[in-house]
């Protein structure tokens, strides 16, 4: 999929335009620049390191954001096997923005939910621009007591700006069914993996994200609100949502040490949208990994240090 390069990444853009003309021109004239395109080379990669090893709060979240991302059922099709998707909450309706069913990783048959935004136009119309209705979080839930009743891991990518916030929405009582999920999830009889693929956008995040191991790639954001909307509470203008992404402390690196979050997923170097597989397959073995240890720990033990997990967060201690 082919996209505008976002600000930080122009320098870089430059330096690759400059060599495919070098290129051209060694190619018409017949003129031997290999010293010169290795030189190029070189310097391209130079500055690639030097940019995405350095990357701000706010340019971290413009990656989590980025089209040409994998998406939840990117994953699903390549991560995971043997994917069985249901549908519909057997309540009110099928909400496409939160697909999930039966699926295995890496040996582990489990059930996986996540959410799901489009690329194009149409597709974001039908996934509601990963936005799930209460629907969503419902069908979510009877999955989770589906994995409950047949002994079976459930596993959740999270990547959504929020849940929906439109008037049927709220007419269906979205706040009920996160706050329900929030609470069945924390006394759910399986282990619980989550991972936030992309976006971690407040409630709506956290609607699927109690878990036993809370897990991030390395270039997702996760936050009690976007940068944008944070900016236009405390500086009246989203102009300042650079400052806002900083302040909120919602890179990986600031949750893992933070201890909201269990581990950082790595990423291809400039983002996961540079090499789809590099970053499926390293979400394959964190996920299989930590269900490996989770598989092996006696269900009270496991409902204790979840409760305990949730607990420790926001603790703090003043002198």
């Amino acid at each position: 999929m082919k996209t505008a390069p976002l600000d930080f990444e122009k320098p870089i853009v430059a330096l690759e335009e400059k060599l495919a003309d070098l290129k051209a021109h060694s190619r018409e004239h017949d003129v031997d620049v290999e010293t010169e395109i290795q030189r190029m080379e070189v310097k391209i990669e130079e500055t690639k390191r030097q940019i995405y090893l350095n990357l701000t709060a706010w340019e971290r979240v413009q990656i989590a954001r980025h089209p040409a991302r994998p998406y939840t059922l990117d994953y699903l099709g390549l991560s995971f096997t043997d994917y069985v998707e249901l549908h519909g909450d057997r309540l009110f309706a099928e909400d496409p923005s939160m697909p999930g069913g039966f699926a295995t990783i890496d040996g582990h048959k489990c059930v996986v939910v996540g959410q799901q935004k489009g690329r194009e136009l149409k597709e974001n119309i039908k996934r509601n621009f990963g936005c799930a209705n209460p629907e969503g979080y419902r069908k979510a839930l009877r999955l989770m007591r589906l994995a409950e009743k047949f002994g079976l891991p459930f596993v959740a990518l999270i990547d959504t700006p929020g849940a929906y916030p439109g008037i049927g929405s709220e007419e269906r009582h979205i706040s009920e069914a996160i706050a329900v999920n929030l609470r069945e999830m924390m006394t759910l009889r399986t282990p619980i993996v989550a991972v936030v693929i992309g976006e971690g956008g407040s409630g709506g995040a956290l609607g699927i994200g109690v878990a036993d191991r809370v897990l991030m790639l390395e270039n997702a954001y996760y936050s009690v609100i976007s940068p944008e909307g944070c900016a236009a509470i405390l500086w009246k203008h989203r102009k300042h949502a650079p400052e806002a992404a900083s302040a909120l402390k919602l890179t990986a690196s600031d949750l893992l040490e933070l201890k909201i979050i269990d581990e950082i997923v790595p990423e291809p170097l400039g983002g996961a949208h540079q090499d789809h597989q590099a970053a499926i397959d390293n979400l394959r073995t964190a996920v299989a990994h930590q269900l490996d240890e989770l598989c092996d720990v006696p269900m009270e033990k496991l409902l204790e240090r979840r409760y305990e997990k949730f607990r420790r967060i926001g603790e703090f201690k003043g002198a």
